[in-house]
């Protein structure tokens, strides 16, 4: 079958994987880290620039790699940080700094502004099957539209991150439609861009013709450009296949592609989704009703603090990473009454973008690092079941969560998720899920491609696989938790007309 790339261009590096489509191994990884741009009042860019000299750094690092033959590569895979907006001219060339989808500069005035120029949540909800959310593509256009209008007036293409990565790769200013989603102007549940939002982000109807090419998923973008492929020592024929959004990407690095699977993401951000033939629309706005990159829907929820959480208090504590899950096992459950709200980079779900954390049940007594390890953690995870509690109200009913991220290496943050959900816990053998899941797609697009009806559900099934030795809930810190969830919400309602 020859050999697949799967590149995972994400906030703080892009990663890369070689996947041998014969026998299912990974043959190389690679990583190479991103520059981040930080400024008041929420700003968080980057230089596109960056990632592709990351993933030109990879991609050379992999085919460097011992027992890779770069000549046997068939088709290349890219996944990428959702919702981002790429800016370019006429020529290709990138206008500014790509604004992230942690950037929360742009999220009350513009939010508000298209939702109303829409006629109001409802009418957004019906004609996208979304929320214009903080941090979804819409908004940064239309901050770049009133703060920058000479570069407004310069932009002739928007792209998302991954679409930017396929672009150097191929040239060709195509995308899918799971990333697409991610954008608050694109209709899910028909899988078209969205006319009324785009009307209401700027009336002229400038930019529909701004927007690139939908294909389907299992449709190649293009071939790797001629200088790269001899760059990197391919044939002339390597297709690029659609890529996808780093969600959509790692549900099929979890082989989350059938109803029934539940995956969930301990990362900077923290995402829990599953599987559907149909599209999810939540009345009450706070699932991501996203299409998958694999034909069908990915209902989502998101929320901005996880690993933040715990990242912030161990830098304030001067710990390692194994320093402060000792003292958070030795808080034990609970953390002796601290609770903490962790929205330090606001929150999207719930909605609270200008939410602040904060610390509560202190006393002289609790007041001690162990305590606030554990609370960072469990905060975390509080926040991921609230995501949960919305998913179970659109019906989805999980008989396991498949954990990925860089919490998910932590075996008492595994238990503790097992604990708060109720559910058990299976971590892939594999635990880039975002570099796997690409190089399973770039697979599939090539055998489809070359004329195959091979099933994406098949080929998730021949190359991922769960680590030996899941979590399951242990029934008194479930119990304990199930309380300490229920004060979690009481306290996240009474601050709301102070976060809200």
């Amino acid at each position: 079958m020859g050999l697949f790339i799967g590149i995972d261009s994400g906030t703080q590096g892009t990663k890369g994987v070689v996947l041998d489509g014969e026998s299912g191994r990974i043959l190389a990884e690679a990583y190479a880290p991103h520059e981040l741009i930080e400024g008041e009042h929420g700003l968080r860019e980057q230089d596109p620039a960056w990632w592709v000299e990351a993933c030109r750094s990879v991609i050379a690092a992999l085919m460097d790699s011992d027992g890779v033959d770069s000549s046997a590569v068939r088709a290349i895979g890219v996944s990428g940080q959702q919702h981002g907006f790429v800016p370019l001219t006429e020529a290709g060339e990138v206008i500014r700094p790509a604004k992230l989808w942690c950037d929360t500069a742009t999220a009350p005035p513009q939010c508000a502004a298209i939702t109303e120029a829409a006629g109001g949540h409802e009418a957004v909800l019906k004609a996208i099957g979304n929320s214009v959310a903080a941090g979804f593509t819409a908004s940064k256009v239309v901050w770049l539209k009133d703060n920058e209008p000479e570069n407004y007036d310069r932009l002739a293409t928007i792209l998302l991150p991954h679409d930017y990565l396929n672009f150097w790769l191929t040239g060709e200013r195509r995308t899918e439609c799971g990333d697409a989603s991610g954008t608050a102007y694109f209709d899910v549940a028909n899988r078209r861009w969205s006319t009324e939002l785009l009307d209401a982000m700027d009336p002229s109807g400038k930019l529909l013709a701004c927007l690139p090419e939908l294909i389907d998923s299992d449709q190649p973008v293009g071939v790797v450009r001629p200088e790269l492929a001899r760059e990197f020592g391919f044939g002339s024929d390597v297709l690029v296949s659609s890529g996808g959004g780093d969600n959509m990407i790692a549900a099929i690095g979890t082989g989350n592609v059938v109803p029934g699977v539940v995956t969930a993401s301990l990362g900077t951000s923290g995402t829990i989704y599953a599987h559907s033939e149909s599209p999810v629309i939540d009345p009450q706005g706070e699932l991501a009703a996203f299409c998958s990159s694999t034909g069908g829907w990915l209902p989502l929820v998101c929320t901005m603090n996880v690993t933040v959480a715990t990242e912030l208090t161990r830098r304030l504590l001067g710990l390692d990473t194994g320093g402060l899950n000792a003292l958070a096992a030795e808080a034990g459950a609970g953390a002796s009454g601290v609770m903490l709200l962790p929205f330090f980079n606001g929150e999207r779900t719930p909605a609270l973008p200008s939410a602040t954390a904060s610390l509560h049940g202190l006393t002289p007594s609790n007041y001690i690092p162990a305590n606030l390890c554990r609370a960072a953690m469990e905060g975390a995870t509080f926040g991921l079941r609230y995501g949960l509690d919305v998913l179970l109200r659109q019906g989805v009913r999980p008989t396991e969560i498949r954990l990925v991220g860089g919490g998910a290496k932590s075996a008492l943050w595994r238990q503790m998720v097992a604990d708060v959900f109720g559910c058990p816990v299976v971590r892939p053998v594999v635990e880039e899920a975002g570099a796997l899941g690409a190089a399973i797609q770039a697979a599939w697009c090539a055998l489809r491609d070359g004329g195959e009806r091979t099933e994406i559900a098949d080929l998730a099934a021949r190359y991922v696989a769960m680590a030996e030795g899941g979590t399951v809930p242990n029934p008194g810190d479930a119990a304990r938790y199930a309380d300490l969830y229920q004060r979690y919400l009481v306290l996240d309602r009474a601050l709301r007309p102070v976060n809200g």
